[in-house]
This record gives structure tokens, C-alpha cells and sequence, in this order.
């Protein structure tokens, strides 16, 4: 099976590499990727998390027949009282999967549980509260109305009907609705082939001696639990060191077997960044420098057939640029095609959010709701890409396009929640 591949369109002359609008990098990555298209039959338990290649039809309706949204008295049309009361005989009980099998004459009731087969002479349910019981007799009052607390055949889904669209990734209420079709298996896209690594000499795994001037490796561990909520298949090839033939081995090697290679560090203009010129030398560098902040130093290419992006590595850039890049491109690259645009909506700020215009800048934040009930939202304090416990302390990002410059407290901004992203 080949691997999806990135077309990289060449820089639009008059572009300004060191510093390419947001915009402008966000259209190439979405202009150049192709899905993989191969397919592969997956078990209904195994789907969550993966992306559909065909549509799903329903083959029978459902629910597949007319039953009791509650507990109570299945009742024909002509028994229900006009005025005054009725009385009805209880001649039966339906239960979930156990319908009456009898007949409902007029004047009669059969008691119906939640989910059970209504008798086919019934089409009106009175709840078991609004009805008095008697022996084997109930009565019910003229406050009742026809179809009421039945769910017809077919309500949710007619046979025949487009349940779900190719491109869709499935989630609890997608695999859900495939369970109640009765479908045990489903075809999805194979998974996408990612591969992770760190880079630097300083670079340590958790567990190792810590010596001066060495650094434990975080990087590889956030971009992991990111990568793994795709349900991708996993090749970490662990930390590289400040080496120009390591890392061209590295990555062509990768290039080779994999979809996607995500790297952090090595991506700026240091005598020991060696990302952006292996990169120059095995494949092609669509750009990497960025008007955003954290973040400026982002690489994306190509290494044989594989899309390339080589993120900062200090760890908050890390994150916010996997989030506003990576993530969609991997989603794209899937084969999803139908994805909820996650939301941004306005909300009051409380802080004071230093900035100049030319870049867009992302800000650790919290989101509140205040003693009127309004939300309100507040920045996490310091705002170096180094520190990584102020993304653990926030719960979103406030979004400050290009062309905003500092913000005051009472103003109106822009908020990304984490959720949908974290």
C-alpha cells in the first residue's frame, strides 16, 4: 500500500518566506494534501475513532417497529374518553422484546414497558401515573391525546435512508447509530502512519540521569497523547541527536513508510538545527517561518511521500501549533471530509494582553463565568512557549488575529475552547 502523499506548491513570488501570513500557510497545507484511499473492513467495537470510506444506508427501518417511549397502557383511538372516565380491561403485558400476542378487543388495555412492541389494535399510550388500577382494571380521564408516548417504525431512520456520509470519523453517537442498524463490521481508511520523534543532544527520556545542561524530553509524550486521539498508527522513533547523517537516515527513512512525520526542535536557523536542511536535501520545504506566535519556527514539506512538519521546540509552540496545523492536516489526510469546525465565540477579557499587529498570537487562557452569569476570560499569567504548566492551567486559547494590537480589560475577544482539541 502506498502512502498518502503532499504536493507542495512553490513559494507565490513576492512572498516573504521568514514570515509567511497564517493564512497563506494554512491554504497551502489544505491545497497540497491527498487522502489515503486505502480501505479496510473494521469490527463495529474497533471503529471508534475511525474515518468511514463508504456511505452507510440504512437496510430496515428504526426503530424497526411502533413501541412504548414509557411505561403504562397501550389504548385504541375509540377507547379514549371524550369527556368523563373510562374504564378499560388489562387483558396483558408487553415487555421489551417479549410483545402481547394476543388480540385488543375495544374496551380492553395491554400494559406496555418501555421499548415493548405496541399491540397492532393500539396507537396511544397512557403512563402508568395517569392511570388508576383496579384489579385488572384501570381508568383513565380525557386528557389523553392520539400517538401520544409512542415512537413510530422508522422515527429515527427509514430503510433506505443516508445514516451516515463516507469521510465521517466515528464517534459514541456515530457508532452507536451503526450498532442500532444491526452492522457488525463497517469499511474504514486504514490508519494514517505517523512518525514521531524529538531532536538535541540535551534531549533526555524520563527515567535517565539528568546531567548539567540536559533536558528531559516532554515534547515526544505531548505530541503522542495528541497524536493517539486520532486512533493513528504509532511509529516513535524516540530522540535523534544533533547529527546531520542521523537525521537524514532518520527521516528518509520515514519518509518512506509513513504518512506524516511530526518532529519538534531543530526547525530554526541554529549551527545545530539540522531539520530545514536535511529537509531542503530529501524532499521539498513548502515553508517554515510563520506569522504566529508561539510558534514562527514551523517547518512543512515533504520527504518522499510523506507530509512533513517540523515543529518548534519549545513545548507550548508545540502545542498550539499542532492544534491550528497539524491537526487538520491530519484529519484531511484520513480521508475526513465531514469534520465539525470547532467554535470561537466572543467573551469579555479580564486581563491585559500585550501585542503588536503583523502576527497572529495565541494566549493561554481561562474561561470563566461570572457572578451574573456571564462568561468572562483571563490569561494563565506568563506567556513564555517554554513554560508548559500554563497550558495545563488553562482551558482555552484567546485568538488575536493580525491585525489587532494590545488589548485592554472590558475588551471583547476571541476564544477557543480546549475542548474538541485536548
Amino acid at each position: 500500500m502506498t502512502a498518502a502523499r503532499v504536493r507542495i506548491q512553490p513559494n507565490c513570488e513576492g512572498e516573504d518566506p521568514d514570515l509567511l501570513p497564517v493564512s497563506i500557510a494554512y491554504e497551502r497545507i489544505a491545497g497540497s494534501l491527498i487522502p489515503i484511499t486505502e480501505t479496510e473492513s473494521v469490527p463495529l467495537t474497533e471503529t471508534r475513532g475511525r474515518v468511514l470510506s463508504d456511505e452507510i444506508i440504512a437496510p430496515h427501518d428504526v426503530p424497526p417497529h411502533r413501541n412504548s417511549a414509557m411505561d403504562g397502557y397501550a389504548v385504541c383511538e375509540a377507547d379514549l374518553p371524550k369527556n368523563g372516565i373510562r374504564t378499560l380491561k388489562v387483558v396483558g403485558t408487553a415487555w421489551a422484546g417479549k410483545p402481547y400476542k394476543g388480540e385488543m378487543r375495544t374496551g380492553e388495555t395491554v400494559r406496555v414497558m418501555t421499548g415493548a412492541r405496541m399491540p397492532d389494535e393500539a396507537n396511544t399510550v397512557v403512563m402508568q401515573e395517569q392511570a388508576e388500577q383496579t384489579g385488572d382494571t384501570i381508568r383513565i380521564d380525557n386528557r389523553h391525546k392520539v400517538g401520544q408516548n409512542v415512537r413510530q417504525a422508522g422515527e429515527d431512520l427509514r430503510v433506505g435512508a443516508s445514516v451516515l456520509p463516507a469521510g465521517r470519523r466515528i464517534g459514541p453517537a456515530e457508532l452507536g447509530l451503526l450498532a442500532s442498524l444491526g452492522l457488525e463490521r463497517v469499511r474504514c481508511f486504514r490508519r494514517l502512519r505517523v512518525a514521531v520523534f524529538s531532536t538535541g543532544d540535551e534531549v533526555r527520556i524520563p527515567g535517565q540521569p539528568l546531567e548539567s545542561g540536559a533536558i528531559y524530553d516532554s515534547n515526544r509524550y505531548t505530541l503522542r497523547a495528541m497524536l493517539e486521539r486520532f486512533q493513528i498508527e504509532l511509529h516513535d522513533l524516540g530522540v535523534l541527536p544533533d547529527d546531520r547523517d542521523a537525521m537524514r537516515a532518520a527521516l528518509d527513512d520515514a519518509g518512506r513508510n509513513t504518512d506524516v512525520i511530526v518532529t519538534s526542535g531543530g526547525v530554526s536557523a541554529g549551527a545545530a538545527d539540522f531539520v530545514k536542511p536535511t529537509l531542503e536535501e530529501l524532499g521539498q520545504v513548502g515553508f517554515w517561518k510563520i506569522a504566529i506566535r508561539p510558534g514562527r519556527p514551523l517547518a512543512f514539506g515533504r520527504i518522499n511521500s510523506a507530509a512533513f512538519f517540523g515543529l518548534p521546540g519549545n513545548p507550548v509552540a508545540v502545542m498550539v501549533t499542532f492544534y491550528q496545523f497539524v491537526r487538520e492536516a491530519l484529519r484531511a489526510l484520513a480521508g475526513e471530509t465531514d469534520p465539525h469546525p470547532e467554535p470561537l465565540f466572543d467573551v469579555t477579557l479580564k486581563s491585559r494582553l500585550r501585542k503588536k499587529p503583523g502576527r497572529i498570537e495565541y494566549y493561554r487562557a481561562v474561561v470563566e463565568r461570572a457572578g451574573n452569569g456571564a462568561l468572562t476570560v483571563r490569561a494563565t499569567g506568563a506567556t513564555g512557549s517554554g513554560l508548559l504548566h500554563t497550558m495545563s492551567d488553562a482551558n482555552c486559547f484567546i485568538v488575536l488575529p493580525e491585525e489587532a494590537d494590545t488589548q485592554e480589560p472590558g475588551a471583547t475577544v476571541r476564544v477557543q475552547p480546549f475542548y474538541g482539541l485536548i
